[in-house]
């Protein structure tokens, strides 16, 4: 039996919709950045940290703690799940919102994230908290 008109309509089938998944993953990652972008202004940092690899969570912990450094205890591995649990929900605080928003930021980063960068909250200084 010859399988060789499956494996055509399989390719045909995953390269449209790996083309596809790449375009809405290139949408997303573009208007995670711009939002970002907006929360570091509101913050008081330089909007141009958001496109910076590694210096921009570096940014990100600075704005919802205080320190850049708490973001070294995202190399650790399941205390990292709870560093990001806790960041989300306090990205939402520091920016005047409440818990279901951080849920959101958790759940839905990008339009959690826009949320935060384009609704009426406004920077409130870091968390004193630790974690």
């Amino acid at each position: 039996m010859d399988y060789s008109s499956f494996a055509d309509a399989y390719q045909q089938t995953s390269s449209g919709s790996s083309a596809g998944s790449s375009v809405i993953s290139l949408a997303c990652s573009i208007i995670a950045i711009v939002a970002w972008w907006f929360l570091n202004v509101k913050a008081g940092e330089q909007g141009w940290a958001a496109i910076i690899p590694f210096y921009n969570v570096w940014v990100q912990f600075r704005i919802v703690y205080g320190s850049g450094l708490k973001c070294l205890l995202l190399l650790v591995p399941i205390l990292n799940i709870v560093v990001y649990i806790m960041f989300s929900i306090r990205l939402a605080k520091v920016y005047g919102q409440g818990i279901g928003i951080g849920i959101v930021c958790l759940l839905f980063p990008t339009v959690g994230y826009c949320i935060l960068a384009f609704g009426p909250g406004t920077y409130r200084g870091p968390v004193d908290s630790f974690l």
